[in-house]
């Protein structure tokens, strides 16, 4: 979806499209990152916290109303108010009968041009996670977290058979069309990539339109355990993108590329260090 400054309006409109993919025969809905916001981290400003809210709270009420109704489980991200002074970009999973199953919140916080997530975020402290929910195993990471392979790792190993990626990225109007396009072109990469690595499906939501200085580059996908994009949406439009995932593939690609069996447990040791050369 794109989003506006009206946040009654972004949440009228992600319910109604909710229950529209329900009818088209959707199990799992995920929206993109903030989506009840417009992406306030391109600037530093203090007022923006006002636009937070607790968890549970008026968008899970409302949202849980809707998949209650619907029978259809929902990834939702949230700017979460914790408490004073302690906020998260957080995804919580909603099950079919309008209950919280868990949360997600954002572990990689960036801070680039446009992108100060720092100011806002705190770090997530919940770990990598796998919620039980009634259309299978469920992973939430967010955003920035789509570029490490050790997060998909984690909640797949958590028990996750999908992996969803609710997302708010695009270009910014500086950058060189071919510096652009290349960047895109790595983002769907190496997320492919962790569907391969892991065996798993990966579910993506980004943004669409333009706000502010940013332009959301849409692309929102599904790939297989494959690696195979099975849905792919525009560049432009908002839309509903439905895929079907068969979750028995999970099976056969980890028996065919048995990735998990053969990992070095007993030699990974060094990924709690920053830099393996001491001199650094």
């Amino acid at each position: 979806m794109s989003a506006a400054d009206d946040l009654r309006a972004n949440l009228d409109k992600a319910m109604q499209r909710i229950a529209a993919a329900a009818k088209k025969g959707a199990e799992i809905v995920c929206l993109q990152e903030l989506f009840r916001t417009p992406y306030f981290p391109q600037v530093e400003d203090a007022e923006n916290f006002k636009l937070a809210e607790p968890i549970p709270g008026p968008s899970t009420d409302a949202l849980g109303r809707v998949a209650k109704k619907n029978r259809i489980v929902i990834v939702a991200s949230l700017f979460e108010e914790r408490s004073a002074g302690i906020y998260h970009n957080t995804a919580v999973v909603l099950g079919r009968d309008g209950a919280i199953v868990g949360r997600y919140r954002k572990m990689h916080i960036p801070d680039d041009p446009g992108f100060y997530e720092k100011f806002y975020f705190t770090p997530g402290d919940l770990g990598f996670l796998s919620f039980p929910t009634e259309a299978g195993k469920v992973g939430v990471l967010i955003c920035w977290d789509q570029w490490f392979p050790e997060a998909a790792r984690l909640t797949a190993l958590a028990g996750a058979e999908i992996l969803f990626y609710p997302t708010a990225i695009g270009w910014l109007p500086t950058e060189p069309p071919a510096v652009a396009q290349a960047q895109r072109t790595a983002w769907q990469l190496v997320q492919r990539g962790h569907a391969v690595a892991n065996g798993v499906y990966v579910a993506v939501a980004n943004r669409v339109g333009r706000e502010g200085k940013l332009k959301f580059w849409g692309t929102s996908f599904v790939a297989a355990p494959s690696g195979e994009i099975i849905a792919q949406a525009g560049e432009e439009r908002e839309e509903i993108l439905l895929a079907r995932c068969d979750l028995d593939k999970i099976a056969e690609a980890r028996q065919s590329w048995p990735f998990l069996r053969d990992r070095r447990i007993d030699a990974y040791v060094g990924l709690t260090s920053r830099f393996l050369d001491e001199g650094r």
